[in-house]
């Protein structure tokens, strides 16, 4: 892949060169397992921050770059190369899903108290919002949390469940949301809640199609007692908090989808140009070679919409349409690339052994979380000219 493109510089290169290397160097050699295990080891993650990939986004003060969106977007591509998506994933929900809600709203205690070691990789972050009757809808959220007692400096209270939480059994630290105003459906506030808090229960890691090293958890808050200054941002406006930074969860989810398009595509590019099947290369075979050829043109579409969306939130231009566009674009995209590479693959395509079947197990899911795809283009619909 050229990966030249006027958004990019030689920064921008040189994240995606060693996110790459260090990918093929620790990840490759040993993910299978984590893939058994349903975990990415946490020695793997802290190895991840003493190399500076936790940080790219956080503020210098606590040892991260300060960079902008085009390195989450870089990073997130680079990453959805690794043909594993749950250790891909497992790492942007640290990086670009949970911890952000802590630089956005937090206070200068609670950023001097986590944030250094979320950037070192010694905290894991996972965000809960998502519950059994509320995915997408947020609004619809029935966690609850309440004073237990009259004054701002008693303890919350939280109760209810919530459900498909990445790194939701191996976190240290959750962004928990939950409904502090009733009968407003955006009176929503941001919790920091510990691993060992008081009444914070796992009820249990749940199995998956796909994103096998990732761990997913359902869990329950049942009078669950956080601290008064773990109160995350201001009251009531948890909402707007989860909505804003759902800009960039969606940005880096589509630059996985396009990272791993583009391996699947390369690995099928390989496989097809060395299999020989009646009296030749698959390669030439034209539908062959031409159905690759179309991908490859999708693909590095949704590259420069992926580049182009992220520049535009560096300059602070809202890009809710274009991420949107981007998120159901790729979704969808990755789906159907990793559907004609298990083809083309025959029935090695078909086996365990093989990347591309894995990668398109996980490739199903990307057309759903964060923002499923008919979500998405509802977002576009609405900021469309009819």
């Amino acid at each position: 892949m050229n990966s030249d493109s006027i958004y990019l510089d030689e920064d921008l290169d040189a994240i995606r060169r060693q996110t790459q290397e260090f990918i093929a160097r620790e990840i490759v050699p040993h993910a299978d397992q984590w893939e058994v295990d349903g975990r990415v080891p946490r020695e793997v993650i802290r190895q991840m921050g003493e190399l500076g990939f936790l940080g790219l986004r956080h503020p210098e003060t606590y040892g991260g770059l300060a960079k902008g969106a085009l390195y989450s977007a870089v990073f997130a591509e680079a990453l959805g190369g690794s043909t594993y998506g749950g250790f891909e994933v497992t790492i942007l929900v640290h990086t670009d899903m949970a911890s952000p809600h802590l630089i956005h709203s937090g206070n200068s205690e609670q950023l001097d108290r986590y944030m250094g070691k979320i950037v070192s990789g010694e905290i894991l972050t996972a965000i809960a919002v998502s519950e059994p009757a509320a995915g997408s809808d947020v609004a619809g959220m029935r966690s609850s949390a309440r004073r237990d007692g009259p004054s701002d400096s008693d303890d919350w209270l939280i109760n209810g469940s919530k459900i498909f939480i990445t790194n939701g059994v191996t976190a240290d630290l959750l962004i928990v949301a939950a409904r502090t105003e009733p009968g407003n459906p955006r009176g929503i506030s941001m919790f920091l809640v510990e691993k060992d808090a008081p009444g914070l229960v796992i009820s249990r890691k749940l199995e998956k199609t796909g994103w096998l090293s990732s761990d997913t958890a359902e869990l329950s808050f049942q009078d669950c007692r956080v601290p008064a200054r773990n109160l995350l941002g201001t009251e009531n406006r948890g909402f707007y908090e989860i909505m804003k930074n759902f800009q960039n969860e969606r940005l880096v989810l589509s630059g996985m989808s396009i990272g791993a398009s583009q391996k699947a595509l390369d690995l099928t590019y390989d496989w097809t140009q060395n299999r020989t099947a009646f009296g030749g290369v698959l390669f030439d075979k034209q539908v062959i070679r031409q159905r690759l050829a179309m991908q490859q043109a999708k693909v590095d579409a949704g590259r420069q919409l992926l580049y182009h969306s992220a520049w535009l939130m560096e300059q602070g231009i809202d890009a809710t349409r274009e991420v949107s566009e981007l998120k159901a674009f790729a979704g969808e995209l990755v789906n159907q690339v990793t559907y004609d590479c298990v083809q083309f693959h025959g029935g090695a395509g078909y086996m365990r052994e093989t990347a591309v079947e894995r990668m398109s197990r996980d490739a199903r899911v990307m057309s759903i979380g964060g923002g499923a795809t008919e979500v998405m283009l509802e977002e576009v619909a609405k900021r469309s000219k009819v």
